[in-house]
């Protein structure tokens, strides 16, 4: 059967011969991937490698190109994914994964004369990685190693500008005309996912009955499948696609169906699989991704929003065999929000295995060209981690250990506690890497192991409902993984479950809190919390394995129990004794001990006989950051002088708060918040600004105002403009208006019984003027006080006139 890609084979095939690399452009259903190896064979010296991102996108290809040779697989054609190998003559397809460790084995790839990187606009972090490896490769050892990129939906250029202007082919692809059909409004806010889509397919298999063929829905995991199948009552075969099933299962999706047909599959449907006669797509708008979690350490898989890109991709899948209809479960006016493009993986996901493999290959990802250069802050992280693992040494080598870590199909965190502690922590390792497969359990993960050895047992003593398949997934990989432990692990009979977690989760490890509340401080520094009412409370210590990644207080979903003595045994290296000098928030005072952390633990907890001075100046330093500076009336007038001269610097909390340097020596005896509370600074400001400030300050903002009697008037910064409060009488004489620091002092003048009588900025202007009002209103008052006609003739006085004068 002819197929689009056909027209364009030569042209491939030419520009592969002539420059060795490649970009290919072709539409879902061009036959790309099954067309392309075939018509490579007759050019292409030694094995033909084709990548695929899923088992079940290799097991596919591989076994159509064997049946188009009229062979058996096995022969010419063979595939390699985890855990299960065909190996081939000519051509093998493999995972994305599998590519890197066999450029980490042999970078020459000897043998190998292509590889194909199919489904690129995946932009998956394995394949990211393993086209930089091999364009290295292929320049330092292999310039006779032909490269070709594969690509439905991904901008051509700019990877054909990675591979130094590699030829791009583009194939027009053939499709019949897709209808679109959108929801008349936006799901309202809260809408469940599975109803909706269950109500939309329903409507899709009633609205297009009268076509025949198939109906294909896009959910985005075998969660939401299950329950949406469970939902639907239709007159039609239902079947499900993802990832997880086994191989028969998903074989017989992919063979022609007897009668009407709705397929509910995750992504895995949008390439690289032909599903018989669909003629109706239904798609849900939402994607799995792998995301980078805080809350695990490792990436995890989080529902999105489809991009514009995948969403074509799906809607494509209706038009293969003839005219179609593509139902979006959204609005058409919210077409304009969605991305154009998925993030590349590299870009939001964990690098941890990302650093691990780039030691390996001795470059720090600044020297290989990656079509988006890895985070630098995510891979510092990583790197971190790593050398907590010991995977490498203080200069970021690779270390025999972290050889081994890489060579183990996990995340590195798991890897590290398979290698130490040995086949024993095979089936942990295998429940951590997977989905959690019990349904509404709480924390602890006991259970799970208990379900893992012996189901009937779990049975017997547990209620929650257990997903069998995920089980026997994760009993497959453990028996995996106890075979490629080896005899060279540590094989470590004698650890708890508890104690195999805290190998690879030494920032998890967690301390219950001293109040009552299930809460606890992992040894990261992080708070974490465990639901209300959960039995895992009752542990002191605990290794959190899952958090929900909330940045404040995460809530533990999984742990398990760990002893003292074995985070002593396990961590004896990194424990520190410290002189914990501090100031205590819950006790509002500085406390003293001496303490054994890791981490942010405290093992141990004794009193401090002799405290440094200088680290008890610094607690009750933060006692003040905490609870704020008190300011005695003299300390609030000297910093507001301070604060008139600009060369002395900011005298505001925040800035005095800043830098504990200046206050240390007078708090070397404050113990408790009382002693700050009643703490004055003014000494302490005067020694922050030095004799020089003290003198520039004399002169710009002097404390007291002296009057003609000689007495000090203190100055008020507080306001604006400064200002001084005295009796009328105390001034005459006076005919210049007194200034600081070039301003004019505000005057508030007093009645002999001490009232305010009147105010100015201008004394030779008073006399002349107010104060003839003020003489008026005074003389009878006061009678025995003196009032001249003329205030700047008479002498200042703070006396009054003898009787019978």
């Amino acid at each position: 059967m002819q197929l689009p890609i056909d027209a364009v084979l030569p042209d491939l095939t030419a520009a592969l011969s002539a420059h060795g690399r490649a970009v290919l452009m072709a539409p879902p259903g061009a036959g790309k991937t099954t067309r392309v190896p075939l018509a490579l064979l007759p050019v292409v010296p030694g094995l033909i490698l084709m990548l695929e991102p899923r088992r079940l996108a290799a097991r596919a290809a591989a076994a159509r190109m064997a049946e188009t040779l009229g062979e058996p697989l096995g022969q010419s054609v063979g595939y390699r994914i985890r855990g299960e190998s065909v190996p081939g003559t000519r051509i093998e397809v493999v995972t994305e994964g599998i590519l890197t460790r066999m450029l980490q084995s042999d970078p020459s790839l000897d043998g190998i004369g292509c590889v194909i990187f199919d489904e690129f606009h995946e932009r998956s972090l394995n394949a990211d990685l393993g086209l930089a490896l091999a364009w290295e490769a292929r320049a330092a050892l292999r310039p006779d190693l032909a490269l070709l990129v594969m690509s439905a939906t991904l901008d051509a250029e700019p990877v054909a500008a990675l591979l130094d202007g590699a030829p791009v082919i583009r194939s027009n692809g053939r499709a019949f005309p897709v209808e679109t059909r959108w929801l008349d409004r936006p799901l309202p806010a809260g809408a469940r996912l599975v109803p909706e889509a269950a109500r939309l397919i329903a409507e899709a298999e009633a609205a297009t009955r009268a076509l025949g063929g198939t109906i294909l829905a896009f959910l985005p995991g075998e969660g939401e499948i299950r329950r949406t199948m469970a939902a639907l009552d239709l007159p039609a075969e239902v079947v499900a696609l993802y990832g997880a099933m086994e191989f028969k299962a998903q074989q017989a999706v992919l063979r022609p169906a007897s009668g009407r047909r709705v397929v509910l599959a995750t992504s895995i449907a949008e390439t690289s699989l032909t599903i018989p006669d669909v003629k109706v797509v239904v798609d849900a708008g939402r994607a799995r991704r792998a995301r980078f979690d805080p809350g695990s350490g490792m990436s995890r898989l989080v529902t999105e929003r489809v991009s514009r890109a995948e969403a074509e991709q799906r809607r494509g899948r209706a038009g293969r065999v003839a005219p179609g209809i593509c139902y979006r479960m959204w609005a058409r006016a919210e077409e304009g929000a969605l991305p154009a493009f998925a993030p590349p993986e590299i870009a939001v996901a964990d690098l941890s295995g990302l650093a691990l493999e780039l030691a390996i290959w001795g470059s720090d990802g600044n020297d290989l060209a990656f079509l988006t250069p890895p985070p630098e802050a995510a891979l510092a992280e990583a790197r971190v981690l790593l050398r907590d693992l010991g995977a490498l040494d203080a200069a970021g080598r690779i270390t025999d250990h972290g050889r081994r870590l890489a060579a183990l199909p996990l995340h590195p965190r798991l890897a590290h506690m398979l290698v130490v502690a040995g086949r024993e922590a095979a089936g942990l390792a295998a429940l951590l890497a997977d989905r959690d497969p019990l349904s509404g359990a709480p924390a602890d993960l006991a259970p799970r192991l208990t379900a893992l050895r012996d189901l009937r047992a779990y049975r017997d003593r547990h209620p929650w409902p257990v997903n069998d398949a995920a089980l026997r997934r994760i009993r497959d990989e453990a028996k995996r993984l106890r075979h490629m432990a080896g005899s060279g692990a540590g094989d470590s009979t004698d650890l708890s479950p508890g104690a195999m977690a805290a190998l690879a989760y030494p920032d998890r490890i967690g301390q219950r809190r001293r109040d009552d509340q299930p809460r606890y401080v992992l040894s990261g520094g992080k708070g974490a919390v465990l639901p209300e009412g959960d039995a895992m409370a009752a542990h002191r210590f605990i290794v959190a394995t899952d958090l929900d990644g909330d940045t404040r207080e995460a809530r533990i979903r999984l742990a398990l129990p760990i002893h003292e003595a074995e985070i002593r045994a396990l961590y004896a290296g990194r424990i520190e004794t410290v002189e914990a000098v501090e100031w205590s928030r819950r006790d509002s005072r500085v406390t003293a001990r001496r303490q054994e952390r890791l981490g942010a633990l405290v093992l141990s907890d004794r009193a401090l006989d002799s405290p440094d001075p200088q680290a008890l100046a610094r607690a009750a330093f933060e006692g003040l950051r905490q609870h704020g500076l008190t300011w005695t009336p003299g300390a609030a007038r000297l910093r507001a002088r301070i604060a008139l001269v600009p060369d002395l610097g900011p005298v505001d909390d925040a800035s005095l708060l800043s830098d504990p340097d200046w206050l240390l020596p007078w708090l070397t005896k404050a113990r408790t918040l009382s002693d700050l509370r009643g703490l004055d600074l003014t000494e302490a400001l005067k020694s922050r600004i030095g004799w020089d400030g003290q003198q520039a300050l004399d002169r710009v903002a002097p404390a007291h105002f002296v009057t003609p009697l000689a007495r000090k008037v203190p100055i008020d910064y507080d306001h604006e403009t400064p200002s001084i409060e005295l009796k009328l009488q105390e001034l005459f004489g006076v005919s210049r208006h007194p200034t600081v620091g070039g301003r004019a002092l505000r005057i508030s003048m007093l009645s002999p019984g001490g009232k305010p009588i009147a105010v100015t900025t201008d004394l030779p202007g008073f006399w002349t003027g107010g104060y003839g009002d003020v003489r008026k209103d005074m003389r009878g008052r006061y009678p025995r006080h003196p009032w001249p006609e003329n205030p700047l003739e008479a002498n200042p006085t703070l006396r009054a006139k003898p009787r019978g004068t």
